[in-house]
């Protein structure tokens, strides 16, 4: 199933640099190895914000859930999730 996917991030301004910097190498570790493995399709930046639009590709809701609340910034993030069906007009 594919998952359109809208994260913003607000890390709180008090973190410490440091802690912050880690988290988000781990971010960028955990979320390149899915994308690596085909379960994250597709990743953009929203111009301008902390923000990305994704595409995830993968078997179930609950499948999604688990990758999400996995990322090492989910406790920073608001997400919306958007099922996505194949268009009857896609050339595809």
């Amino acid at each position: 199933m594919l998952y359109l996917v809208r994260m913003d991030v607000n890390i709180p301004l008090d973190m410490p640099k440091e802690r912050a910097d880690a988290i988000k190498a781990e971010e960028r570790d955990y979320s390149q190895q899915l994308q690596r493995d085909g379960r994250w399709a597709h990743l953009w930046r929203v111009v301008g914000e902390y923000s990305n639009y994704s595409v995830f590709d993968v078997a179930d809701n609950d499948e999604l859930h688990s990758l999400l609340s996995g990322l090492p910034l989910f406790p920073f993030m608001d997400i919306k999730v958007t099922p996505l069906a194949k268009h009857p007009s896609a050339v595809e």
